[in-house]
């Protein structure tokens, strides 16, 4: 049996043929009715697309097409052995995959040329971190790490700081990891935060402990928080950032956890005992590292959303590709509502997820040129990762019921999709805190008079809207 194809620009492509439409229901009719109906191949120019990842292309400018089929043909080419070792757990750490991509130059996207990036789009980034999900979570996030480590210094950091990192990161010769989970701070990071950092002289001196850290095996430097005011109310007042290098005196990786999914990330627990970090390692403002936190989080966020959809993507193609050629009860799988509803379910989430995604890129950049709040960009950044982690889960779950027993082996990758996916939903932040910032954001913003100007009062239109004293007043 002929083993399925990825897409390629100019390449026939047989996920998008099912939806453009089929034969055999009228004359030039792209209806998918009649059980005689005809696939329609369709044949996608370069750098165009079509079928359920079409919409996006439209509303991408040039540079963010380019950028994005750029991307596609350098995940075409990493190795199946690579993704192999990752999860035999031959790599631990894969330094090949950093290499493939800072050879490519595509670390640090966004960041202005100067420090070896592009200056492209959130837009352009995201684009990418989803070509990136076609190899798992595991990879997409190690792409992803750059410009997650990298915001908290482009946008706070010192020039000193960005000439030695930022370039770093694009240009390989840093690969950096965040430090933020402790052991007895996840959700609650901040309430819960033990870390200390003390200053002595000219330095910060660091205590404590950081777990769960992607990339904490061979990263080369870590962007951490800790307490420099521990008596501050509220706590988010006495936290500041820091990048610590990898060969400080007194840091310790500790620990490298044995995952349910996700594996050869290095995922590392870090122990900092007496760690005297210079002063001029702290990121921002002192007791400022709230504010670098937040904004962190925006790519943090919006790449596991972004990585999702590929991830998604990648489970509802290989489904498809089964069911197209798999027969039960006299017809192909494709052709049982029960199996191509899953598919068209499938599909309409991961449209709506791009549509999301897409509308957050949107905000992040208007917040770059401070068009619009961080409280606007925060909510829709929590809607996009809370939206695309369970659009994933759900997505991957159906494709492996499509293909039934085999697709529990390890025949096909759906299985190492599922344990991967597992994990959206709780780091960077569960779905339950996701929940938390965006029904906190709204009411905010509904709290606000001026949001409500201009709007037409619904309440009025009730029949009995003029019954005051049954209504609740402010």
């Amino acid at each position: 049996m002929p083993r399925p194809t990825l897409s390629r620009p100019g390449s026939w492509r047989q996920i998008p043929s099912i939806i453009v439409g089929r034969q055999g229901a009228g004359p030039g009719s792209t209806s998918a009715e009649g059980p005689d109906a005809r696939l329609i191949r369709v044949k996608v120019p370069r750098g165009g697309s079509c079928g359920a990842r079409g919409v996006e292309d439209l509303l991408l400018t040039e540079e963010e097409r380019k950028i994005k089929y750029e991307v596609r043909r350098v995940v075409h080419d990493v190795p199946p052995r690579l993704i192999r070792d990752i999860e035999s757990e031959k790599v631990k750490f894969p330094r090949e995959f950093l290499d493939i991509i800072t050879r490519a130059r595509l670390a640090g996207l966004r960041f202005p040329a100067r420090y070896g990036g592009r200056g492209s789009s959130w837009v352009a980034d995201m684009q990418a971190v989803e070509e990136m999900g076609r190899l798992g979570f595991t990879l997409s996030c190690m792409y992803s790490l750059g410009t997650i480590v990298g915001e908290a210094i482009y946008r706070f950091g010192t020039p000193a700081q960005k000439r030695r990192y930022l370039r770093g990161i694009t240009g390989g010769e840093r690969y950096g990891a965040e430090a933020i989970t402790e052991p007895t701070g996840g959700s609650d990071l901040f309430g819960m935060m033990r870390t200390t950092a003390e200053r002595r002289g000219g330095d910060f001196v660091l205590n404590g402990q950081k777990r769960f850290i992607v990339g904490g095996k061979g990263a080369d430097f870590f962007v951490t928080y800790a307490l420099t005011s521990p008596s501050a109310n509220p706590r988010t007042k006495g936290v500041s950032a820091f990048v610590v290098d990898r060969d400080t005196p007194g840091l310790r990786i500790e620990t490298m956890y044995g995952l349910m999914g996700n594996k050869g990330g290095g995922t590392a627990r870090i122990v900092f005992k007496d760690a005297a970090v210079p002063s001029d390692h702290l990121i921002g403002e002192l007791h400022g590292g709230y504010e670098v936190f937040n904004r962190m989080m925006v790519p943090e966020r919006l790449t596991t959303a972004a990585g999702s959809i590929g991830v998604a993507t990648a489970a509802i193609e290989i489904a498809a590709q089964y069911a197209l050629r798999r027969k039960a009860f006299g017809a192909r799988l494709m052709d049982h509502e029960g199996v191509s509803f899953k598919i068209a379910e499938s599909l309409t989430g991961i449209e709506h997820a791009s549509a999301l995604v897409f509308t957050a890129c949107r905000a992040a950049e208007a917040l770059d040129k401070e068009r619009t709040s961080p409280s606007h960009v925060r909510k829709l950044v929590s809607m996009a990762k809370l939206n695309s982690t369970e659009v994933m889960w759900g997505a991957v779950n159906d494709a492996m019921q499509i293909l039934g027993g085999i697709g529990y082996t390890t025949v096909y990758p759906l299985e190492r999709l599922l344990r991967d996916s597992r994990l959206g939903m709780i780091w960077t932040g569960t779905s339950e805190i996701m929940k938390l910032i965006i029904q906190h954001e709204y009411v905010r913003e509904i709290s606000e008079p001026s949001n409500l100007k201009g709007k037409r009062n619904i309440e009025a239109d009730a029949l009995d809207f003029d019954l005051v004293d049954e209504k609740v007043t402010p």
